[in-house]
């Protein structure tokens, strides 16, 4: 008796699966079927960054270990202190291991963010408005809507706002978290409204 499986049906399986049933999948088909090359294919959710990490704990990454124990000891509510658990857990996760040295030549990116108003938005004309990248001298800029994306390539000009913990190792790393999980960082910034 034969059996035939289609690929696509494994990994939908695996990507909904918990941590028992993946290691199932990856004894019978090998680890390497369900990982995509790009991380960003992996992790869209704040789920799939965690699940990264509990894989990687069970895998004797002390790290991720710790980063996950945290987030399943926290007492909280949704609040800035939950956001930024999240966060280190997506960072992490995104970075694939990597940590920053902070040695001399290193460079680390973060998402960062620009607020308007809701008069500064009505002012702008559709062309702004509308507008996805801008560039300007050797600084790049994504506009979306009320948020703001910037990387300083070229430029010795430094800031670190969000701090080494919610450092990534590339920009793109950085844009793809600041938009795709825009919501969480905005938990972690402002206070909600009462």
């Amino acid at each position: 008796m034969s059996i035939q499986l289609k690929k696509e049906n494994v990994l939908n399986a695996y990507k909904n699966a918990n941590y028992e049933e993946k290691n199932l999948l990856e004894q019978l088909f090998g680890k390497e079927i369900f990982k995509p090359t790009d991380v960003r294919e992996r992790i869209k959710t704040f789920e799939e960054a965690l699940n990264e990490l509990e894989l990687r704990s069970a895998d004797g990454d002390k790290y991720a270990e710790s980063l996950y124990d945290d987030w399943h000891n926290v007492i909280t509510e949704n609040n800035d202190l939950t956001a930024f658990l999240k966060l280190r857990i997506i960072t992490e996760a995104l970075n694939e291991g990597w940590k920053p040295q902070f040695v001399e030549d290193e460079r680390r990116w973060y998402p960062y963010f620009r607020l308007y108003t809701k008069e500064e938005i009505e002012k702008m004309d559709d062309e702004i408005k509308a507008r996805v990248v801008a560039r300007s001298s050797s600084n790049a800029y994504a506009y979306g809507g009320v948020s703001y994306a910037n990387a300083f390539n070229d430029s010795a000009y430094v800031i670190a706002n969000f701090g080494s913990r919610l450092a990534f190792k590339t920009a793109e790393l950085a844009e793809y978290a600041g938009k795709q999980f825009i919501d969480i960082y905005a938990d972690f910034c402002f206070i909600p409204k009462e």
